[in-house]
């Protein structure tokens, strides 16, 4: 059973606690047993900050080119099955070489992307960028180390997850795919015009050179 499963059953045991009691006082007080309570509840015991972390969520994900322009059902599909996570300063979430499983998603918090084994600074991320996409697609190793800087809120969207809702709706696994696929067609482009445009500048810096 997944952290949220706990939560969730977490909730409804109170909410029956809450309404056993609230009934209770309520005929003491002959007053009708369920008056505000969706109100009441909801106070009580934080839907409403539920639902405003599910709004956040969706704001967070409409952002990102894999889920921007999914409906509001699709997107509800997708957050089901992401996996929330809390990180300390400089604690590990993959290491270099490690088989790639999916990707991350910042919700709140910076993370630094190094090159092991120099420890070289490849990239600096925070609130609402993502990374490590790519091995929902492919497992092989990681190409890099991903570090949290602080104390930060990070969401997991895993192959295992992507390939069971590619079985429950396969219509929107294929969106996915396809936004993924695009994604990485992307990346290697540039990173063929830097290759391109590194040689030129190689080429051109050796005719500068003097001869010998």
């Amino acid at each position: 059973m997944s952290r949220r499963d706990d939560t969730d059953h977490g909730l409804f045991r109170e909410d029956l606690l809450y309404f056993l009691v609230s009934s209770l006082e309520k005929r003491k007080n002959d007053q009708p047993v369920g008056q505000d309570m969706n109100t009441s509840y909801r106070k009580a015991f934080g839907y409403r900050r539920r639902e405003k972390e599910e709004e956040g969520i969706t704001g967070i994900l409409l952002r990102i080119p894999i889920f921007e322009g999914l409906s509001k059902r699709e997107l509800a599909a997708v957050i089901r099955i992401l996996h929330k996570r809390s990180y300390q300063p400089d604690e590990i979430i993959f290491r270099q070489e490690e088989p790639g499983m999916g990707m991350y998603i910042i919700e709140s918090g910076n993370v630094n992307i190094i090159s092991e084994p120099t420890h070289l600074l490849l990239s600096q991320l925070n609130d609402g960028d993502f990374f490590g996409e790519v091995s929902l697609l492919d497992e092989t190793p990681r190409s890099a180390t991903a570090i949290a800087k602080s104390n930060s809120s990070i969401f997991g969207f895993f192959q295992p997850d992507l390939f069971g809702l590619i079985e429950r709706d396969p219509r929107l696994g294929v969106k996915i795919v396809l936004r993924l696929a695009r994604i990485t067609a992307a990346r290697l482009r540039r990173a063929n015009e830097q290759t391109i445009a590194f040689n030129v500048e190689l080429q051109e810096a050796k005719g500068r050179s003097p001869q010998p």
